[in-house]
């Protein structure tokens, strides 16, 4: 089973992701800010992170840069979802190790699309 680990400091945005995606058969682990989901992803592997931008403690895109250091997590999809849609913010992302990009708020189709299209 394809183990999630979903970030969000939003607890509506966290259960809406947990739901969309388990409700398709994913394993999924929330986290309230970068700095839980990072401790995570420290003791337990995952098949896919996705994480919001804004969060207090570890944003997301420090979270994505601090998962690419880690023995595991190289190669291992990230996806940012996240109100941020600037060019800047997609480009800090990409250069941090993100694998792609999801503006909120999200459709739960497209949210499943792209988890099955990284996995």
């Amino acid at each position: 089973m394809t183990r999630i680990l979903a970030a969000d400091d939003s607890a509506s945005i966290r259960e809406m992701v947990q739901f969309t995606l388990e409700s398709a058969g994913f394993d999924v682990q929330c986290a309230e800010d970068g700095a839980k989901a990072l401790e995570l992803a420290r003791v337990s592997q995952y098949d896919v992170v996705i994480s919001d931008v804004n969060m207090p403690n570890l944003d997301g895109i420090g979270l994505t840069k601090a998962l690419r250091a880690l023995p595991g997590y190289q190669f291992t999809p990230i996806l940012i979802l996240t109100t941020e849609s600037s060019a800047e913010k997609k480009a800090e992302g990409k250069g941090a190790g993100a694998t792609g990009w999801i503006v909120k708020p999200f459709n739960p189709d497209t949210l499943l699309k792209t988890v099955n299209k990284v996995r």
